[in-house]
């Protein structure tokens, strides 16, 4: 009789636990649906099986990736048995793949939504905007049964989690709706998602300020392949990093610069005060300074590659007071002198 092979060293679980129980409960159905057994699952994700007749227990973010990562592996099925057919491994990574070439988050996730509509029927996931709100609602066109729950909240989840792994930026929600009746566990999901979550609502989905569908994606092939290493983080954990500041600043610096001589000024602009417009860009990873000269920059290159005006006139267009210093700016930017950055081209 073969042994099987030990399961990898896992590091001490740290971290708070915060995941229900019920999910750690739908995976192990998923495992009986198959006949297989779930034990070799819990034990690598150091979850005690005693815990799943504990209906307050809880699990942490990396124990819930450990144990999803595994039996995704095991059943070939990233959907963990909700669907009526199997989603083989490798197939959430498909629909990010199609997402990477669109222009914005808008055209990413109606991307992402028609291409989970090939995966499986069962649901249907569609982006829709109103009022300046935007919503990724999911619509059930079967019974889920008792997997309804655990499969809508990671649709849901990984969807949020792709989003803002495209365009690098956290997405805040205004409100997440359900369908379902609150859970036992229902305290669980002021950490799911972010803002209220409405329960017995006429349909489930995720709302969010709809500025975040024009930010531009911001990943490639080279980027995919390192986030696939661990994917299910954009599931289990919540993205950090919010860039809708960055992009307002950006256009109104590119299409409003009468509003960029200084930070007042521009922080009226946007209804912010100077002090909060530099405290939020220093939280997003950005400064004032950094996003003039990127602006500065970019009109600076299309200018000198579009047009044959001279450069003192470009100097003078993109806000330097003399050509000089334009040029010692451009060379610090681009490591050539607008001269030379033009010829090249």
């Amino acid at each position: 009789m073969d042994h099987p092979l030990p399961a990898p060293l896992r590091p001490p679980v740290t971290g708070r636990a915060e995941t229900p129980v019920a999910f750690v409960r739908a995976i192990v159905q998923a495992y009986i649906q198959r006949g297989m057994d779930p034990l070799p699952a819990l034990n690598e994700a150091q979850i005690a099986p005693n815990l799943l007749s504990q209906d307050d227990a809880r699990i942490t973010a990396l124990q819930m990736e450990w144990l999803s990562a595994t039996a995704m592996k095991a059943l070939d099925d990233e959907a963990l048995g909700w669907f009526s057919r199997r989603l083989p491994w490798g197939s959430y990574g498909m629909l990010v793949r199609a997402s990477l070439t669109a222009p914005n988050l808008g055209v990413a996730l109606q991307r992402w939504c028609r291409h989970h509509g090939l995966l499986t029927d069962d649901i249907h996931l569609q982006v829709t905007m109103e009022g300046g709100v935007a919503q990724l609602q999911l619509h059930e066109n079967r019974d889920l049964g008792a997997l309804q729950e655990f499969a809508v909240v990671s649709v849901l989840r990984n969807a949020l989690g792709v989003a803002c792994w495209l365009t690098d930026s956290r997405i805040p929600l205004l409100q997440t709706t359900l369908r379902f009746a609150p859970p036992p566990h229902a305290d669980s999901y002021r950490v799911l998602f972010d803002g209220p979550t409405h329960f017995n609502a006429p349909a489930h989905s995720l709302q969010f300020d709809a500025g975040y569908l024009s930010l531009p994606v911001r990943r490639d092939e080279a980027a995919l392949q390192r986030m696939l290493q661990r994917a299910l983080l954009l599931t289990v954990r919540p993205y950090r990093r919010d860039r809708l500041l960055i992009e307002k600043v950006r256009q109104t610096l590119a299409e409003h610069p009468e509003h960029s001589r200084n930070a007042a000024d521009l922080a009226g602009w946007l209804n912010l005060s100077a002090r909060t417009l530099h405290r939020q860009l220093k939280e997003e990873g950005a400064s004032l300074q950094q996003l003039k000269d990127a602006v500065r920059r970019d009109t600076a290159t299309d200018l000198l590659l579009r047009t044959t005006r001279p450069i003192k006139q470009i100097a003078a267009e993109v806000g330097f007071q003399n050509e000089k210093s334009f040029m010692r700016a451009f060379k610090s930017w681009t490591g050539h002198t607008p001269d030379e950055f033009r010829s090249e081209r």
